[in-house]
C-alpha cells in the first residue's frame, strides 16, 4: 500500500498517523570514526633531548643525550665545557658505539681557555643508536658516559629558534606521549648552533624562526650553505635582507624558491600555510629516498622506480664484482686436476703420488689466483666518481654533490677534507663505519676503505674554487679556454643569443665555439651521460640541475677526478663522469 493511501486511511479513522521511525545512527560507525580522529596526527613531537652536567676539577662537562638523529648522515651531539681554572685545558671527546663493532671511534680536540665556555659539536654516524663517551683532560680523571640518540620513523626537523616562536609561526602544539605526531623536531638556540655542514645535511628541512639578526653571521653561511647543497631551508621570518644572507635568491621572490640543488621557503606571517608547507615538506617522499646523494650500502638495495620494480644496486667499479666466469673456470680446472686427474695418477703413479699432487695443484691454483688479483688490480687504489657541480662565480665557489666508489687491495692512508665538505656514508650500514677525527675538518682513518672490500660513500661540499670557462672574442666566432681544472668533454654554452656546442678542450687549451640549433643538442642528457649507476644514486639532485642554460650559462661534462672534497687523493679513476654549470663573463 503506497504511503498516500495509509495517510487517507488513518484521517477516514479519525485518528492521527504514528510518528516516523527513528533511524538509530551507526554505532559502530561513530566509534570507528571518533578512534580514527583520535590516531590522526595533529600536532608535532619535541625531541631535543636533556642535558646532564657533572664537574671533574676544573672542567664542567654537560652532554645533551636523547636527541633527535636524521635518518641518514650525521645526528650532531653538543658538548658544552666550561673552565673554572686559571690555566687552559685542551680536551679530548671520543666517542664509540655501545654495540657493534666498538672498536671504530669519533673524536675531536677542544681547547678551553681560562675561565671559558665553549660549545662544541660531534657529528656521530646515524647508524650509531647509542655512544659511549670518553672525556679526556690534563689533570683531571677520564670521564666515561653513555649517550643515545633519539630515533623517529618520521622524517625529523630541525628549528633554530625557540618553542613558542616555532608554534606561534606553524600553529602547531605539541602532542602527547600517547598522540600521534605529524613530524618530530629537534630545536637549537641559534647562538650555540653547530657550524659544520654534516650537524644540517642529514635533515630533509630546517626552520628558522629567529630574527636574522639574531642568528650569528657563521651559522647563516653554514645554513645558506646546507640549502644550496640541497636541503629545504624554511625562514618564518623573511627580513629585507635575506637576499644579502641568500645570495642565490632569485630577482622575483616567491614563497617557494629553487636554491641551487636544495630550496628556500619563506612563510610571510601566515601560519596555517606554513604549516601545510612544513607538513607537505616532510612528508612528500619516502624516507629511503631523500637526500641529494645516496650512497649504497654492501646490502642494501635499491627500489625501482619503474613500476615498483625491485632490483639489486650494482657496484659502480668492475674490478669490485665477482669474476664468475673466471671462478667458473679456475673451479672447473681444479675439480678436473683433483678428480679425473688424480685418478689417473693413481693408476699409473701409485696413491702416494696423488697425496703430494692434490696439495702441489692447490697451492699453484692459490698462487695463480693471487698473481691474477696483483696482476689486474694491482696495489693502487681505483675509484669510479660521478658529481653534480653548480658554480657561483660571484662567489668564487664550486657547490658538489657526488659519489664516489672505492676498491683496492691495500687499505690506503687517511683522508682528510675540508670543514665545508660532509662524507656521508650508506645510512644504516655499520659495516661502513671508520674511525674520524673533525678537529680542524674531518680526517677519516681506518675503516674508510678496507682491503679487498667495496665501499661507496656520498659527498657534498661547499668549498672555495677558482674554476671557470673564459671566453675569448676573436673575429666573428668567439673562444673558449678551459680553467674547469679537468678535461672537457662536451657541452653547451649560451651566448648572444645563440646556442654554441663547447669543443673536447684539456685543461688550459683553447678552442673555437660552434653555432648548433636547439634541437640538436636533445642528444646532450645528464642523466644519460652518468649511467644507470650514477643516476641512480644521484637522482634527488638531477631535478634541479636540469634547468634551462640561461644567457651566458654553460653546462659541460668532465672526466677525471672532478671538482669532489676527495679529488686530491692519488686514485687510479676508472670512471669519472661529472657536469658542471655555471656563467661566463661576457
Amino acid at each position: 500500500m503506497t504511503s498516500v493511501a495509509m495517510l487517507s486511511l488513518w484521517l477516514l479513522l479519525g485518528t492521527s498517523p504514528p510518528p516516523p521511525p527513528i533511524k538509530s545512527p551507526p554505532v559502530a560507525v561513530e566509534i570507528a570514526e571518533a578512534a580514527e580522529a583520535a590516531r590522526a596526527p595533529y600536532g608535532y613531537r619535541e625531541a631535543s633531548g636533556s642535558a646532564d652536567s657533572n664537574t671533574w676539577g676544573p672542567l664542567r662537562v654537560t652532554l645533551h643525550g636523547g636527541a633527535l638523529k636524521p635518518q641518514r648522515g650525521y645526528w650532531a651531539t653538543q658538548v658544552v665545557l666550561n673552565n673554572s681554572g686559571p690555566q687552559p685545558l685542551p680536551v679530548r671527546l671520543s666517542f664509540s658505539p655501545a654495540y657493534g663493532d666498538t672498536t671504530r671511534a669519533v673524536v675531536r680536540e677542544v681547547e678551553v681557555g681560562p675561565r671559558q665556555r665553549v660549545v662544541t659539536w660531534v657529528p656521530l654516524p646515524v647508524a650509531w643508536h647509542s655512544v659511549t663517551v670518553l672525556v679526556l683532560a690534563p689533570g683531571v680523571a677520564p670521564i666515561n658516559e653513555s649517550l643515545y640518540a633519539d630515533s623517529d620513523r618520521f622524517e625529523p626537523v630541525m628549528v633554530v629558534g625557540s618553542v613558542a616562536d616555532f608554534e606561534a609561526a606553524t600553529a602547531l602544539t605539541k602532542t602527547g606521549e600517547q598522540d600521534e605526531p605529524y613530524f618530530s623536531a629537534r630545536f637549537l638556540e641559534a647562538r650555540d648552533a653547530p657550524r659544520e655542514l654534516a650537524a644540517y645535511v642529514g635533515f630533509e628541512m630546517v626552520v628558522i624562526t629567529d630574527e636574522a639578526t639574531v642568528v650569528p653571521a657563521d651559522v647563516w653561511a653554514v645554513l645558506e650553505a646546507y640549502a644550496v647543497s640541497g636541503g629545504t631551508l624554511v625562514v618564518t621570518r623573511p627580513s629585507r635582507d635575506l637576499r644579502e644572507r641568500l645570495p642565490l635568491l632569485p630577482e622575483a621572490m616567491t614563497p617557494e624558491m629553487p636554491y641551487g640543488f636544495g630550496k628556500v621557503w619563506t612563510c610571510d606571517g601566515v601560519a596555517l600555510e606554513c604549516q601545510a608547507r612544513i607538513r607537505g615538506g616532510v612528508s612528500s617522499v619516502e624516507p629511503a629516498a631523500r637526500g641529494p646523494v645516496i650512497p649504497v650500502g654492501a646490502q642494501q638495495r635499491w627500489v625501482g622506480s619503474v613500476m615498483g620494480e625491485r632490483r639489486e644496486a650494482q657496484p659502480l667499479l668492475t674490478n669490485a664484482r665477482t669474476p664468475v666466469g673466471r671462478f667458473l673456470l679456475v673451479i672447473s680446472a681444479f675439480a678436473l686436476a683433483v678428480g679425473p686427474g688424480a685418478w689417473w695418477l693413481a693408476r699409473r703413479r701409485g696413491p702416494v703420488a696423488v697425496l703430494i699432487a692434490v696439495p702441489a695443484i692447490s697451492v699453484v691454483t692459490c698462487l695463480a689466483l693471487i698473481f691474477w688479483s696483483v696482476l689486474v688490480d694491482g696495489f693502487a687504489v681505483h675509484t669510479a666518481r660521478y658529481s653534480l657541480t653548480w658554480l657561483d662565480g660571484a662567489r668564487s665557489r664550486a657547490v658538489t654533490v657526488g659519489l664516489s666508489a672505492w676498491y683496492a687491495n691495500l687499505s690506503p692512508d687517511v683522508v682528510r677534507l675540508p670543514s665545508a665538505s660532509v662524507l656521508l656514508p650508506p645510512p644504516e650500514d655499520e659495516d661502513s663505519l671508520a674511525d674520524m677525527d673533525w678537529t680542524g675538518g674531518l680526517t677519516v682513518g681506518d675503516g674508510f676503505l678496507p682491503p679487498r672490500t667495496y665501499r661507496e660513500w656520498g659527498e657534498v661540499a661547499v668549498l672555495p674554487s677558482r674554476a671557470r670557462l673564459v671566453v675569448k672574442r676573436a673575429g666573428e666566432t668567439p673562444r673558449i679556454q678551459n680553467a674547469l681544472g679537468a678535461r672537457l668533454e662536451e657541452g653547451y654554452l649560451r651566448l648572444d643569443g645563440k646556442l654554441w656546442r663547447l669543443p673536447v678542450l684539456s685543461e688550459g687549451e683553447e678552442g673555437a665555439l660552434t653555432v648548433v640549433e636547439p634541437e640538436d643538442a636533445k642528444d646532450f642528457s645528464v642523466s644519460q651521460g652518468l649511467g644507470e649507476g650514477g643516476a641512480l644514486r644521484l637522482t634527488n639532485a638531477l631535478g634541479p640541475f636540469g634547468a634551462n642554460t640561461p644567457e651566458n650559462g654553460f653546462i659541460a661534462r668532465l672526466s677525471g677526478p672532478g671538482l669532489m672534497p676527495t679529488s686530491g687523493f692519488p686514485t687510479e679513476v676508472d670512471a669519472g663522469v661529472h657536469f658542471i654549470r655555471g656563467e661566463v663573463k661576457p
